[in-house]
């Protein structure tokens, strides 16, 4: 067994987290020794997060027209991609998704919207209702994605009943003006920061196999990291027709592992999430994600392409003698019966938080 490896992981058991000189050294793990990378990453998932694994589902409530430029997405009104014209989802099809998550054990469930940020018509008029009956019924964690927060949108999030926020950075923020460039990466960090600010946990990760290098993963989980993120979501590309990133080549399957040991190691008491491109990247070594140390993974489809069956997760995790947790927090009641979003922030093009909306009716202020 590489004697490094497991003297790095020795210092991970005994509360210590690595630097970047020894992220570095794991990086440059090869041949046989990555076993025991993944040997080691999982013995850190069984003492910081237990033997037993979490299913996360999401739905896609708002998809397309969005004004963002992100190259990996096929929602982006810049790109050619199959999701980018708009369309919305009824408030009986978003409730029917949270109660078939909870059904096929989802720890947490997600409202996602396409756009750069949430509007007040978005927030109170259609989306309230629905996130306070998910919240109230307690069946799953209530959990939303909606972009780039506010002070005031995040607190409107939180009085409804939202107990967790979803906002990638995607990569690090050297590369990330390759991927974006509508918005940003201080935004994403800044949302993240208010978010936490108002008590919402924290769900932040990235997409890889995006052009980065290790150097830009390493920035990042490192950045999540200093963040405090407390879900870290691994997605690995799964290249869309029509966008920017449609030649990029797939990760290949051990390159994926490395990733998640990476991220145990780097990021111990987090829950690590295999969300997008786990079957099309993992192929047969699907199951493998625990053993490099992830403890959670995406459950039913995913945001523009499908996922495989619920029950072929659920066989997957019972074959490997593990068990699934389901959320066990009980209802959330929102904090008013009537929560209301008092205003709207608008800062300016280059100033954050930035919120556009067609209600804005504060002032931009001078730049």
């Amino acid at each position: 067994m590489q004697p490094r490896i497991a003297q790095l992981a020795q210092r991970v058991f005994s509360g210590q987290l690595l630097d970047r000189n020894d992220a570095a050294q794991l990086v440059n793990v090869g041949g046989d020794d990555i076993y025991d990378l993944f040997y080691w990453a999982n013995k850190i998932r069984i003492q910081f997060a237990g033997r037993d694994v979490k299913f996360c589902a999401i739905v896609a409530a708002k998809v397309g027209g969005c004004s963002e430029d992100c190259a990996f997405c096929a929602q982006s009104a810049h790109h050619d991609g199959p999701a980018k014209d708009q369309s919305q989802l009824t408030d009986e099809q978003l409730i029917q998704s949270a109660i078939h998550a909870a059904e096929v054990g989802a720890d947490s469930f997600g409202i996602v919207n396409s756009g750069r940020g949430p509007t007040r018509a978005e927030l109170e008029d259609w989306l309230k209702p629905i996130m306070m009956k998910i919240a109230q019924d307690g069946k799953t964690r209530a959990c939303a994605t909606l972009g780039a927060l506010t002070p005031e949108t995040a607190k409107f999030l939180h009085d409804c009943g939202i107990r967790r926020i979803n906002h990638n950075l995607e990569t690090s923020e050297r590369h990330y003006p390759n991927i974006v460039t509508t918005h940003p990466f201080s935004e994403r960090v800044n949302t993240l920061k208010i978010a936490k600010e108002a008590g919402l946990s924290l769900c932040s990760g990235g997409i890889f196999g995006m052009g980065e290098d290790w150097t830009d993963r390493l920035d990042m989980m490192f950045t999540l990291r200093d963040l405090g993120v407390d879900v870290f979501p691994i997605n690995f590309l799964n290249a869309i027709h029509g966008t920017p990133l449609a030649n990029q080549p797939k990760l290949p399957p051990m390159e994926c592992l490395k990733i998640i040991s990476m991220a145990r190691f780097i990021l111990p008491t987090a829950e690590l999430k295999v969300a997008g491109g786990r079957e099309v990247c993992l192929r047969d070594l699907q199951s493998w994600i625990f053993f490099a140390g992830a403890d959670s993974t995406m459950i039913g489809n995913y945001l523009t392409t499908y996922g495989r069956k619920p029950e072929m997760d659920h066989q997957m995790v019972l074959d490997l003698g593990l068990m699934w947790r389901t959320y066990d927090g009980g209802g959330v009641e929102p904090t008013t019966p009537d929560p209301k979003l008092s205003r709207v922030s608008h800062t300016g093009k280059h100033r954050i938080p930035i919120l556009y909306e067609r209600e804005v009716a504060t002032a931009v202020p001078a730049q």
